[in-house]
C-alpha cells in the first residue's frame, strides 16, 4: 500500500484513463495489530459493488470488464489492513491498479469515470502536514518522510547517501573517539555538503518543512555550508542516520509539535488580520463560493471537520443527511482540492481553533 503522495504521483493519478477508471473509497480503522472484522466486511462489500457496477454498465465491454475486475482483485490482494490508517483508496483501470492508505477518513464511495477520484487523497495528504527529516552522520545520510504521527524512510536515486568506504574508516574513528575532529576532515565536509545540495534539489520538487538531526558538529558543518539545511529546524541528536523509524520519530516529535503550535498561533493572528481587512470567509458555504472563484489565498480547516451538504442550483450549500442521493459527503475535501488547484496554501489545525468560523475559514486574495 502507498502512503506518501508526491506531486509526481498525484500528476500521474490525475491523468485521464480509458473508461472505466474505478475508484473505491472506504473508511478504515488505524491499527498495528489484529484487523478489525468490520474493515474486512466493508472493504469486501465496496469491491463487490464496484464489480456489480462494471457488470451492469453497458458502456464497459467484456474485455475491459475482465481486465479491470482482474486489477481490482490484484489490488484487493495487496491491501494490508494491519497497516490501515483512517481511510483506503483503491484505483483500478485497464492494465493498472493502485492502493493508497489515507491518514484521514473518507466517505464510502464507488465511482466509475475516465479519471480517478483524487480529492480525498489530496485532502488526506494536506491534513497529514508532511515534513522531511534529514538524519546526518559522517558516513551516512538518510531522509525520512514524516506526517500523521509517523516517519517512513524515503528512498530514491540519492538517499540514503552513503560515504565510500575508502574515504571513511568508521572503526578508526570509533577507536579515536574524537567525533568533532571527524567533521573537520575535508572529505567529511564535502560529503555533508553533497547531502545538503541533494536535499535542496528535492525541496524544489517537493517543498515541505525540513528538520535536520545529527551530532552538533555535523549540524555546524552544514550551517557553514549555507545551503537549505541552515534554514531548517535543527534537532541535535546523534545516531539517527543508522536509526529506526521509531527512534527518528521519538527524537523529532516534540520539536515538530512545538513548531506546529507556533504555526497555529501565527495562522490565528493572520485570520484576525484578514477579518479587519474584509478579506475573510468563514463557514463551508461562504468558503466554497470563494474557492470556486479562485479567491482563496489561504484555507484553514479544523482536522476533524466534515459536513454533508447539497447545493441549491449551484448557488448555496445547505446541510443534508448522509446517504441522500444528491448529497455531497466530501465537500470539505472538494474545497481543499479546489483551493490547491488555484494555488492557495492549505493548513489543517486542531479542532476548536477556528471558533465561530465553524470549522473552515479562508483568507481571500481580493
Amino acid at each position: 500500500m502507498e502512503h506518501d503522495l508526491s506531486p509526481a504521483s498525484l500528476s500521474e493519478l490525475r491523468r485521464p484513463r480509458p473508461y472505466p477508471a474505478v475508484s473505491v473509497l472506504t473508511p478504515t480503522h488505524r491499527r498495528r495489530g489484529p484487523v478489525d472484522a468490520q474493515d474486512r466486511v466493508r472493504l469486501r462489500n465496496a469491491v463487490a459493488e464496484a464489480r456489480r457496477q462494471l457488470e451492469s454498465d453497458p458502456a464497459v465491454t467484456r474485455e475491459r470488464r475482465t481486465d479491470v475486475t482482474h486489477q481490482l482483485d490484484l489490488a484487493l490482494s495487496e491491501v494490508d489492513l494491519s497497516r490501515a490508517e483512517d481511510g483506503l483508496a483503491i484505483f483500478a483501470a485497464p492494465g493498472e491498479h493502485q492502493v493508497w492508505a489515507l491518514a484521514r477518513s473518507v466517505p464510502e464511495r464507488v465511482v466509475l469515470s475516465d479519471t480517478f477520484l483524487t480529492r480525498n487523497l489530496v485532502s488526506a495528504h494536506a491534513a497529514a502536514r508532511p515534513f522531511w527529516v534529514l538524519a546526518v552522520s559522517a558516513d551516512r545520510v538518510t531522509l525520512w518522510s514524516g506526517g500523521a504521527n509517523r516517519v517512513v524512510e524515503h528512498r530514491d536515486d540519492v538517499f540514503p547517501l552513503t560515504r565510500r568506504p575508502e574515504n571513511f574508516d568508521a572503526e578508526r574513528q570509533e577507536r579515536i573517539g574524537d567525533m568533532p575532529s571527524t567533521y573537520r576532515d575535508e572529505d567529511t565536509r564535502h560529503f555533508l555538503r553533497e547531502a545538503d545540495a541533494a536535499m535542496g534539489r528535492l525541496l524544489r520538487e517537493q517543498p515541505r518543512p525540513l528538520y535536520v538531526t545529527g551530532e552538533p558538529a555535523a549540524l555546524a558543518v552544514l550551517d557553514e555550508a549555507g545551503g537549505v539545511v541552515k534554514e531548517a529546524v535543527h534537532a541535535p541528536h546523534g545516531g539517527l542516520a543508522h536509526g529506526s523509524p521509531d527512534a527518528v520519530w521519538q527524537a523529532v516529535q516534540p520539536i515538530v509539535a512545538d513548531n506546529e503550535r507556533r504555526s497555529t498561533d501565527a495562522l490565528s493572528r493572520e485570520l484576525v488580520t484578514a477579518k479587519g481587512r474584509k478579506a475573510f470567509a468563514a463557514g463551508v458555504d461562504e468558503v466554497w463560493q470563494n474557492a470556486r472563484e479562485g479567491r482563496v489565498r489561504l484555507l484553514v480547516v479544523e482536522e476533524d471537520y466534515r459536513v454533508t451538504v447539497r447545493d441549491t442550483d449551484g448557488d448555496h450549500l445547505v446541510p443534508a443527511a448522509s446517504g441522500d442521493l444528491d448529497a455531497r459527503e466530501d465537500i470539505v475535501d472538494e474545497i481543499v482540492e479546489q483551493c490547491l488547484e488555484t494555488g492557495a496554501e492549505v493548513r489543517f489545525v486542531p479542532d476548536g481553533t477556528l471558533g465561530d468560523a465553524a470549522g473552515i475559514a479562508g483568507v481571500l486574495r481580493y
